[in-house]
């Protein structure tokens, strides 16, 4: 007998994986999480019904949402990531020597124990010294800090539930004082492409734009998420994505990467014209 795990994109529209097993399944006091075997994406983890990551291709999805801003803000030491407990942002950051401080904001400590025990490709660096995590609510835990991250980096699951009140004016606000004078937010922005996701996505930049003088969309492809195709914001206090990328000081790291490439980084700005028009609607 086949198992497969669905996800519905829309009613009308279901994304379906195969499982040979399933690894880990339990109700947290947040959400479901489950964590199963799959014989073409590895091992898949799920919250509520909706996929999280892959072993597969979860590099994309890590790699663009930390290298494209730490390759912009390159005195970039004390660091705040907000979601992510898999550990996949925290290996990436640790990467970088001159990073001095990653706190880690995760509400739900089952995600993390969950993810250490069955996906160590993503949690192998949770227990380096850097890594400081709290298991908390990220909105009472912004309100206490001012001036005091780099960068902040919202990794949260989409804008419905438990991750809603990391989408409002007031979080980015909050996540703005938060931020030293030259400092960089960036956040997943979901997918353009059905109508119910692109709204969400439309509410969010707007509500980034209106906080902070530089906000920019970038994107990447990602296979199993909705579509395919997935954004993140890039928001800032000083720096533009482009204008202050240097290109060979990233390349001066020798950091190997499986997606992420310095021309790649460029393009990612550049939006396809219906995307374009929607954010034009909001800005």
């Amino acid at each position: 007998m086949e198992m497969w795990f669905s996800e519905f994109h829309t009613p009308d529209v279901k994304h379906s994986i195969r499982f040979n097993r399933h690894l880990f399944s339990r109700e947290s006091e947040y959400q479901r999480i489950d964590i199963f075997e799959t014989p073409e994406f590895g091992r898949v983890l799920t919250i509520d019904g909706s996929v999280m990551l892959t072993e597969r291709d979860e590099f994309i999805y890590d790699e663009m949402i930390t290298h494209v801003p730490m390759s912009v803000h390159k005195e970039a030491k004390d660091v705040l990531v907000i979601g992510a407990g898999d550990g996949g942002v925290v290996r990436e950051l640790t990467r970088y020597d001159r990073v001095e401080r990653i706190d880690l904001v995760e509400m739900d400590p089952v995600v993390v124990e969950a993810c250490r025990a069955y996906l160590p490709g993503n949690a192998c660096r949770m227990d380096d010294r850097r890594v400081h995590i709290y298991f908390e609510n990220a909105l009472k835990f912004i309100r206490r800090h001012e001036e005091e991250y780099d960068l902040i980096i919202v990794d949260s699951t989409d804008p419905f539930g438990p991750s809603e009140g990391l989408f409002t004016k007031e979080f980015y606000g909050n996540c703005f004082n938060a931020l030293k004078e030259d400092g960089i937010m960036v956040n997943q922005q979901g997918s353009p492409f059905y109508s119910h996701d692109a709204e969400a996505m439309k509410r969010s930049h707007k509500r980034i734009a209106s906080t902070f003088p530089i906000s920019r969309v970038y994107q990447a492809h990602i296979p199993t998420y909705a579509a395919g195709y997935w954004l993140f914001g890039f928001a800032s206090k000083k720096y533009h994505p482009i204008d202050d990328f240097d290109a060979k000081a990233w390349l001066d790291l020798n950091l190997r990467t499986k997606y992420y490439t310095t021309r790649l980084h460029v393009g990612s700005f550049y939006l396809p014209a219906f995307l374009e028009e929607m954010l034009r609607e909001v800005e």
